[in-house]
């Protein structure tokens, strides 16, 4: 089995994959931008070759410098799970002939527009929206769908240049931040609680489900620095509500076609009970969701889903045991990291419940919390009952504490 896997070295989860990869048996023929020197030591063992192109998003230039480098290969799969190749990966599997889905089905799960057409056809609850190009024609569609509303890329990821707006007036004051973005989605707020439905398939039915609930919504947790954000996976899935969550879920990959794989959907549960999909990508969930979703079940996705893209299978054992709460920190202070507070208390007390702790080091220099959710380090906690896993992490987030300067 002969794997082109594109960005086998970032974001940080890529590594895992391609370890994945190899461990059942498949030859990667690694593709990025970077040097090979460059690459993490995981990655690196696990790459049969490796192809460096001066970047990754000119994807004529990767195509005709990936056909001439594997000229006298036999490729079996393509694969990328960062947002951003997913359609490249698609044109190479259709260049090369290869099994797997086609650009016109990847577009659905990357361009939110028609994303949302597809699904609303399907007759699922989706947003109200429209695709904008111009100010005139995000002003004329905020007027029509009206306020509160969402702003964000057509092809985004993550909650990048998205925005919730309350007037006209706030929307003059965005306009000017958008002045890059090519396409934008102009789309109904729905006011809930925000979920994933997240899983892998094999040709298109769900051999492994999760679902995660955000503590804050995203929006917010992108907009409000003095906070802990904590993203925690549901050990019982048999709820009502949950239940809703994974048919909406299910019904999304049906309309969009999805084949074999990773998926990331996110969905909101309205206080009258109302489900409504929210936006879903063919790739994996960022912020050590994989990792979260390791721990729900001691089994290691990573393998499982190179398993299932090269040959169609899944062994690891699913059984849901804890619920398990990641817990991103903020320093307080610019600069670097000079002291941690909190932290030995903190596994004092329930140290057999924490499963990895992943804080900044003093003298690092802090990140910028506005591009990246994993900010300045973060901490897994679990546990089987959801409750008792939510007090955990609200003790992460109230009393543990990094200072910069």
């Amino acid at each position: 089995m002969d794997v082109v896997f594109i960005a086998p070295g970032y974001p940080a989860e890529m590594p895992h994959f391609t370890r994945g990869l190899a461990a059942v048996g498949a030859r990667v023929h690694g593709i990025g931008s970077g040097p090979a020197s460059e690459l993490p030591q995981l990655a690196r063992h696990a790459l049969t070759r490796y192809l460096q192109v001066p970047n990754l998003f000119d994807e004529d230039d990767v195509l005709a410098r990936a056909h001439a480098w594997l000229r006298g290969h036999e490729i079996d799969r393509v694969e990328s799970l960062w947002e951003p190749t997913v359609v490249l990966a698609a044109r190479m599997r259709e260049r090369f002939g290869v099994p797997g889905m086609s650009v016109d089905t990847v577009r659905g799960f990357r361009d939110k527009q028609l994303m949302k057409e597809r699904i609303a056809a399907a007759g699922l609850r989706v947003p109200a929206s429209a695709r904008c190009q111009t100010n005139t024609a995000v002003r004329e569609a905020a007027e029509r769908i009206g306020y509160p509303l969402i702003i964000k890329p057509i092809d985004g990821a993550g909650s990048a240049h998205t925005y919730r707006l309350e007037s006209s007036a706030q929307l003059e004051r965005v306009l000017p931040h958008l002045v890059r973005v090519p396409e934008v989605s102009v789309e109904e707020f729905v006011d809930g609680e925000e979920f994933t439905h997240d899983t892998i398939c094999i040709a298109g039915r769900p051999v492994y489900e999760n679902v995660a609930q955000y503590l804050p919504r995203p929006l917010v947790a992108r907009s409000v620095h003095d906070i802990s954000p904590v993203i925690c996976t549901v050990r019982d899935l048999s709820s009502p509500k949950i239940q809703a969550g994974l048919k909406l879920g299910r019904g999304v990959l049906r309309a969009l076609g999805m084949g074999t794989g990773f998926t990331h959907l996110e969905w909101y549960r309205k206080a009258d009970g109302e489900v409504v999909f929210g936006e879903v990508g063919c790739r994996v969930g960022g912020a050590r969701l994989v990792d979260q979703m390791n721990y729900t079940s001691d089994c290691d996705l990573y393998v499982e889903w190179a398993r299932s893209v090269c040959w169609s299978a899944f062994e690891a054992d699913t059984t849901r045991r804890y619920n398990t709460a990641i817990v991103f920190k903020r320093a307080a202070g610019q600069g670097r990291i000079h002291r941690v507070e909190g932290l030995s208390a903190l596994l004092d007390r329930h140290r057999p419940w924490v499963c990895a702790v992943d804080l900044l080091p003093v003298g690092a220099p802090r990140r910028d919390w506005t591009q990246t959710l994993v900010s300045d380090g973060y901490v897994i906690v679990r546990h089987p009952e959801w409750n008792q896993a939510l007090r955990m992490a609200a003790d992460v987030a109230d009393h543990v504490h990094l200072f910069a300067r």
